[in-house]
């Protein structure tokens, strides 16, 4: 049996006057699963998630949250939800503590401990005032009130901005857990190195449209190489431009260099092959650098 659907977009559409800044978005995330929305800071991302939160009605298409309309059943939602904007709004003169006490009293919480048992986690204390915290405990602060409700499904705004590496690597692993329980999390970014430490699948947004949707280990296969190879003799640029996915192909005084995707290496490996080598190199770049090769980002996004 297929995964349930617990979110789908299809052909969603969101104009802010003659900008678009959502076209034709057809995206399905399935029970269980963190799915990693990438995309340079104004692909649409914000955007998407507020849609789905129904703080935002689609020009056209339609968005749908555990079976229901994101607009029409936006109260529905918002209890089976547990999310996090990429702008905060907390309360100054409120403290952590407070904060768990209001919203839980919102939620009908039976008590306090999963909310404590977070702050601890992350190394939060709940009893200075919001207006006393620094970014990255404000940060702390959005993130357990988003998750003390045990909630179906995470909708996250860049989560980890202004968190130190070894509260991220905690958080990471609350996420894990969340998912291992049956939840599911859509995790949006534009860092993709914080994706792939937790995502399953990647959807990848530029000027607000969805390019490509992926598992991470396929979009590791593409990964690029840089290979350098030195040779005894002259070698022309001209005997290796036929290959595909060979990118930035310079030869100089006998040295070549370029970057080719992991299935490209064995076509270029056997064409370097053809003649007799002092010396070679193949160092596997990073995702990141992977990422911007395939599908770069725009210049003009918006939203």
């Amino acid at each position: 049996m297929p995964a349930r659907a617990v979110v789908r977009t299809i052909g969603l559409t969101k104009a802010y006057g003659r900008v678009l800044a959502l076209r034709d978005v057809d995206l399905r995330i399935e029970e269980g699963e963190v799915f990693g929305y990438l995309g340079p800071n104004g692909a649409g991302k914000s955007t998407t998630l507020r849609v789905l939160m129904g703080m935002l009605h689609p020009t056209s298409g339609s968005a749908e949250v555990l079976g229901m309309d994101a607009w029409s059943n936006a109260v529905d939602v918002h209890r089976r939800v547990g999310y996090l904007p990429g702008e905060l709004a907390l309360y100054d003169r409120m403290t952590g503590r407070d904060h768990i006490t209001y919203l839980g009293n919102l939620r009908r919480l039976r008590d306090a401990k999963t909310a404590t048992d977070l702050a601890d986690r992350l190394d939060l204390n709940l009893d200075k005032t919001v207006r006393a915290l620094s970014k990255g405990n404000r940060q702390k602060l959005a993130l357990v009130l988003a998750l003390m409700s045990g909630p179906e499904l995470l909708i996250l705004d860049e989560p980890t901005s202004g968190l130190d590496p070894l509260v991220q690597e905690e958080f990471h692993a609350i996420l894990r857990e969340h998912t291992a329980g049956g939840g599911t999390v859509l995790l949006s970014s534009h860092v993709l190195s914080e994706v792939q430490r937790v995502a399953d699948r990647v959807g990848v947004l530029r000027q607000g449209q969805l390019i490509a949707v992926e598992k991470l280990e396929d979009m590791r296969t593409k990964s690029l190489h840089h290979v350098v190879a030195q040779f005894a003799g002259p070698v022309t640029e001209a005997e290796f431009l036929d290959l595909a996915d060979v990118r930035d192909l310079v030869i100089t005084e006998g040295t070549l260099r370029c970057s080719a995707t992991q299935s490209a290496l064995d076509a270029l490996i056997k064409r370097v092959a053809r003649h007799t080598l002092v010396d070679f190199e193949c160092a596997e770049a990073g995702l990141e650098e992977t990422f911007m090769a395939l599908y770069g980002t725009g210049t003009d996004d918006v939203a």
